[in-house]
């Protein structure tokens, strides 16, 4: 045995490693068989993999420009992190973009801007920017609600996100007046740090199902009596990312909070099936929609992707003949991205935002509802020049999902389907997710907030109107083609905006029914 130990010993390490090398090229060669290039090239074929696995952060730090990488770009992501961080977010020199390239955004700015009068309500908070329309005003629900923000935090799920993720979320819209979707996992302590909630709830029905997995009323209405800090119910029809295809929650993310949350078994995964068992037509949403709102008092909205339009022509034909129908509509684009989906989803399945909504718009101008529905725009919207263009096109409010969680240290990782998300945002790792200062990161998402309405606000004034509402289609400009560069939205879109009924920033301001009064940041 010595022996033996003393020919290992007497090995230097340069033999070592060529002994390791040798085994590796012996398996490449005669062992394994999955894999050709290493089998064809053994060690150096590792090579590959290696470059392979790291290629995406090689090309995100190191090829990739300032303006060429999706979901975004650096210059946006530098954007949102200078601006949660209150650091300078300003550029110098001009602008790097392509001002000529398709789609581009050009808003026409007033000869003469907007003056803000001493007392007026931005001359006091230069964030201060509330929905100009009341969730439940015109269905006289019982409880309405003004969102106190243009932009809130969009449906992500605990389950999706970390607790300490939901946890900034929620603190954070609670000092920048904003709400907070829940996304379709239920309501978890993480929503309940005192900012405004939407209870958000798909095809599972988690949180409020029942032990075969269908909805419950009951649950419903004693989870909005427990919590008042629910200001509306939102019903998910499907979602950007892949509509038409139910949601799924891989077993290594769920704990056993999670599954006492959601009502699921630990260990399996959950799978969200793509179709509602509460309703299956037209018809049978309207009255589960009436059901809910009568039951709870709360403004109800649904949230959809746009694709085909002959069962949105006929809801709203049927809001048009009852009076009846949802508060709100939240329009998903295409581009959607926090719930992971298959890549023929996620590429091809559903219009991109500006599509979808400028074709549900004109179906609900054709039955003058416009005026009754409060209208939400998410899809990538999270700049205030894109706000703006939204707000022309029709868009009363925004929601943001992949903004947020890069205000609260998001890195644009794209793992988020894997449970190894490295800021520990998408992730149910405890390692992970313990990087993750809710204290910190809550005053971020605040802050990237009441920046971005700050700029919203300057922008409308620069066009000359004290609320975005007031914005009209031939306010933006789109570069469409190489004939004619730019058209003004409404000639590239087909249609006019219903304006929207306002009278100044002051009577919002005063609003019974404005929310998010909450606010304890400074600006």
């Amino acid at each position: 045995m010595s022996s033996v130990l003393n020919f290992l010993a007497a090995i230097s390490w340069w033999q070592w490693i060529l002994i390791v090398l040798a085994l590796v090229a012996i398996r490449d060669v005669f062992i394994q068989k999955k894999h050709t290039i290493s089998h064809n090239f053994p060690i150096i074929g590792h090579f590959r993999y290696m470059l392979e696995k790291i290629g995406p952060e090689l090309r995100q730090y190191l090829v990739a420009n300032n303006r060429e990488e999706l979901p975004f770009n650096r210059i946006e992501r530098s954007w949102i992190y200078a601006s949660a961080k209150k650091q300078n977010n300003y550029e110098g020199f001009g602008t790097d973009r392509d001002i000529y390239s398709h789609q581009h955004i050009f808003i026409n700015n007033a000869m003469m801007p907007y003056k803000i009068e001493p007392g007026h309500p931005n001359a006091i908070d230069p964030c201060f920017l509330p929905c100009a329309k009341v969730m439940g005003a015109y269905n006289k629900r019982r409880k309405p609600y003004r969102p106190g923000s243009v932009i809130n935090v969009s449906a992500m799920s605990f389950g999706s996100l970390s607790a300490r993720a939901v946890e900034s979320l929620n603190k954070g819209i609670k000092m920048a007046g904003a709400y907070h979707n829940t996304g379709e996992g239920g309501l978890s302590p993480y929503h309940s740090h005192g900012g405004d909630v939407i209870f958000h709830f798909g095809t599972g029905y988690f949180g409020v199902r029942d032990d075969d997995g269908n909805f419950s009323l009951e649950k419903l209405v004693a989870l909005v009596e427990k919590n008042p800090f629910v200001k509306a119910i939102e019903i998910k029809l499907s979602q950007g990312a892949k509509p038409g295809k139910g949601g799924v929650l891989p077993a290594a993310k769920i704990t056993q909070e999670i599954s006492d949350i959601r009502h699921v078994p630990l260990g399996k995964d959950v799978l969200s099936p793509p179709n509602h068992s509460a309703f299956s037509n037209v018809p049978e949403l309207m009255e589960f929609i009436e059901q809910i709102a009568e039951a709870t008092g709360l403004p109800v909205g649904i949230k959809a992707a746009i694709g085909k339009l002959e069962q949105w022509k006929e809801l709203a034909k049927l809001m048009a003949e009852t009076g009846k129908g949802p508060d709100f509509i939240t329009v998903d684009g295409g581009e959607g991205g926090t719930g992971a989906a298959p890549p023929s989803f996620a590429d091809h399945v559903s219009l991109p935002w500006v599509y979808g909504f400028s074709d549900l718009y004109k179906v609900f101008k054709d039955q003058d509802l416009c005026e009754r529905i409060v209208f939400i725009g998410s899809g990538k919207l999270g700049f205030p020049a894109k706000a703006a263009m939204a707000f022309a096109m029709g868009a009363d409010c925004i929601n943001v999902a992949r903004e947020a969680m890069m205000s609260i240290g998001c890195i644009q990782a794209q793992v988020c389907h894997t449970n190894r998300c490295p800021s520990g945002v998408a992730t149910q790792n405890k390692w992970l997710q313990s990087g993750i200062d809710p204290t910190l990161k809550s005053v971020r998402l605040a802050q990237y907030f009441k920046t971005f309405r700050k700029e919203f606000i300057e922008i409308t004034h620069a066009a000359g109107y004290e609320h975005p509402c007031q914005f009209k289609m031939r306010d933006i400009d789109v570069n469409v083609d190489d004939h004619h560069l730019s058209k003004e939205l409404d000639r590239t879109y087909m249609y006019h905006k219903v304006p929207v009924p306002f009278t100044s920033m002051q009577d919002l301001k005063d609003c019974l029914y404005l929310g998010g009064k909450n606010t304890t940041l400074t600006n």
